[in-house]
């Protein structure tokens, strides 16, 4: 499937998975976009600069301009490539600007501010954001998208909730009449919501959700109560103080009979004084490793009632007398799952995208210690450790963009039957969804770790933008489902996969290769280990190899006396290694298969091809035992694939800035000091430093209250 093709399908995918074809009013526009409404800054803003050319507006520093200068290939071609072409980067680089550049946005670090005053000014942001929006008439969602994300910069805009998932589960989960009633609320944040669904006690294990909504048939309401400590709903953003509505998961119950958990729209806090509502316990959860600004929170009901047709009802019912009606399937709530989990694929490229980048700018910025005496200090990352540090990391970053663009086409493909109620291939989407969630996400946070260990000590300072960056980014290994279980639910389709192929059906799709184990080739045979071809066989192998022995060792247990959950529970270890092979062998394939686009030119696939040997060759090397066990491979393999590592490093060393700039992340965007793209690292980092609110005077206030009594009590014993 062609690039082009993929964003298109990825655009319209986010559009209607908020916005569902005839029930709102974003409607999505053709790849070029229609022109920006008139603003006060239009010249100036909108002018289509890329990151390349930049340098002839500022001074450079000048191991960087030449860096740039020695590259390979224009990086504009590569970006074209990731966005899906010139114009789509032009309308993003123009949206970009009008964000960036927009003095109301303005504001002192976050870094410096509390907890408190960061909510504050991402609030105001916000409102700020929302009416500019409209003012500017992006009606366009991934307009939009691109807008909030360069005002929200590393941390998440207000109202994210409200749009990534109070208003899709309306569009997607409300009768028609319901729609009537709160969309149009909604839509104009007449009301704020969010998604209510985590617990104290139960996050990705839904069916032991606490919170109850008990059937009232006499009033024809629910009464909703949380029974436990271990109820009270946790986590979800925008509830600690700003949203007055929630979309609540709760256990239904009807006639004492439950019937698991389901969607209720419940309104928390009044319209007039925002106070809660009465039987309502709402606050904010506190400080948290990363996203500072979001008012995570919790909430508590006791015997709060709503209406019956409060209950989300596209798909289950609950008629006036209290008689349930079950939903054509259970399995009708994966399509959104996919979406999310195809969005934290994306999502965890990009954050390890903007990690590289820092780290490779300033790694070329930096130098250090002697190569050879007498010599001047090399840049750092002349070193092969520090290559070897990275260089795997922005490959990762590389197939991780392309996988998470074809997650979102490939559900793109069978959107139309899915939402005409054939789910016949939810089951595999949601597999693969979920091992990429788990998998990418992982990886991300490892390697952004990496990365700001690689900027030595100025990474470990917020002015590297490294700290906030991981902290925001590494939730994505728990929200949306916790990554072992993850594996473990991909694990459980590759098992049933597996056993359908052993009785003859014929598999299709991701899959497909589970149909037989290749036999072990003779230990003398000779392979080429920067094939790709060879390569993807080498993890179709691996893959299909580690099914088949967590299918056995699953049987095993079985034929020990143990039954069905024991004997899942004893092989899991295996399971989960069954599920992260065929995941990884998923990415090396996708990337691959990426770089037939006939539209590439020689040296943009030259390079990119050498992105993912290196990410292949890295994996094979990195789970060389996995390749060893059963002879598929040799030691003279692996031996040949790291010194191929060695080889490709240094021939992508001189395109390594190129790389990270054809990510197109503007200077506001990475909120980094050590990332600039001018590279001018040591006096901003100077600059940074003074504008700590500690440096606003020259002795502090707690001189007077606190160090000068002490001194002078210390020189009075003197």
């Amino acid at each position: 499937m062609g690039h082009s093709r993929v964003i298109d399908l990825a655009a319209t995918f986010l559009s209607q998975q908020c916005c569902p074809r005839g029930q709102c009013p974003i409607k999505l526009r053709s790849t070029l976009r229609a022109p920006l409404q008139p603003h006060t800054h239009t010249k100036e803003l909108l002018a289509h600069t890329s990151l390349t050319k930049m340098a002839g507006t500022r001074t450079v520093n000048p191991d960087l301009r030449k860096e740039r200068e020695s590259s390979s290939f224009d990086p504009d071609k590569i970006t074209n490539f990731l966005y899906g072409g010139p114009e789509i980067v032009k309308r993003k680089r123009e949206l970009e600007s009008l964000a960036l550049n927009d003095p109301d946005y303005q504001h002192e670090d976050l870094n410096f501010l509390s907890n408190e005053q960061q909510y504050e000014t991402q609030l105001k942001k916000g409102i700020l954001m929302t009416k500019k929006i409209q003012k500017l008439n992006l009606t366009d969602a991934q307009d939009m998208m691109i807008y909030r994300s360069a005002v929200g910069g590393s941390d998440s805009p207000s109202f994210g909730l409200h749009v990534s998932m109070f208003l899709p589960t309306l569009y997607g989960q409300a009768t028609q009449e319901q729609k009537d009633k709160w969309l149009k609320l909604a839509e104009n944040y007449v009301i704020i919501g969010t998604y209510a669904q985590t617990e104290m006690g139960h996050g990705t294990f839904l069916r032991g959700l606490e919170t109850t909504a008990t059937y009232d048939p006499q009033t024809q309401e629910f009464v909703i109560n949380t029974p436990t400590i271990t109820a009270y709903k946790w986590w979800p953003g925008q509830l600690g103080k700003t949203s007055n509505y929630c979309v609540l998961m709760a256990q239904l119950y009807i006639h004492g009979k439950s019937y698991g958990p389901h969607p209720f729209m419940v309104q928390i806090r009044s319209l007039q004084d925002h106070k809660p509502l009465p039987g309502v316990i709402v606050g904010d959860i506190g400080p948290k490793f990363g996203y500072g600004p979001v008012d995570n929170g919790f909430l508590a009901f006791h015997n709060v009632r709503i209406p019956r047709e409060n209950m989300l009802m596209k798909y289950s019912k609950v008629e006036p007398d209290g008689t349930y009606v079950k939903p054509p399937s259970t399995k009708l709530a994966y399509g959104t799952m996919v979406l999310i989990r195809a969005n934290i694929v994306m999502n965890s490229g990009r954050a390890l995208a903007k990690a590289v980048t820092i780290a490779t700018r300033y790694s070329c910025v930096r130098r250090q210690s002697e190569m050879k005496p007498g010599q001047p200090e090399p840049q750092v990352l002349d070193y092969v450790t520090q290559q070897y540090k990275l260089f795997p990391y922005l490959a990762a970053a590389y197939a991780f963009w392309l996988t998470g663009q074809t997650m979102m086409s490939v559900y793109m493909t069978f959107s139309s039957q899915i939402s005409k109620g054939d789910i016949s291939v939810l089951p595999e989407l949601h597999a693969l969804s979920a091992g990429l969630k788990a998998l990418t996400s992982w990886v991300a946070n490892m390697g952004m770790e990496e990365c700001r260990l690689a900027c030595g000590g100025h990474g470990y300072s917020h002015a590297s933008g490294l700290p906030r960056h991981y902290a925001n980014q590494t939730p994505g290994a728990t929200y949306e489902g916790e990554n072992t279980v993850m594996m473990l639910q991909t694990a459980r389709y590759l098992m049933k996969s597996y056993n359908q192929s052993l009785q003859g059906e014929k598999l299709a799709g991701s899959v497909a290769y589970l149909s037989s184990v290749q036999p072990v080739p003779a230990a003398s045979r000779t392979r080429n280990m920067l094939d790709l071809g060879a390569l993807c066989d080498a993890f179709r192998h691996r893959a299909a190899r580690l099914v088949h022995e967590a299918a056995m060792q699953l049987r095993n247990e079985r034929q020990a006396g143990k039954d069905q959950p024991d004997a899942w529970n004893a092989t899991s270890v295996d399971l989960v290694k069954a599920a992260m092979a065929h995941s990884q062998y998923f990415v090396v394939k996708n990337f691959a298969e990426r770089l037939t686009d006939s539209r590439l030119d020689s040296s943009i696939s030259a390079v990119l091809t050498r992105l993912c040997q290196l990410h292949a060759l890295h994996g094979l090397v990195t789970n060389s035992g996995d390749f060893l066990e059963d002879g598929y491979l040799t030691g003279t393999d692996v031996r040949q694939a790291r010194r191929h590592i060695n080889t490709l490093m240094a021939k992508l060393r001189p395109d390594a800035v190129a790389l990270v700039d054809a990510f197109d992340f503007p200077d506001g965007i990475l909120n980094s000091i050590l990332g600039r793209y001018d590279g001018n690292v040591y006096q901003h980092l100077l600059e940074w430093a003074k504008a700590s609110p500690l440096n606003k005077t020259d002795v502090h206030q707690s001189y007077h209250k606190y160090l000068k009594p002490f001194l002078e009590a210390n020189r009075a014993k003197l």
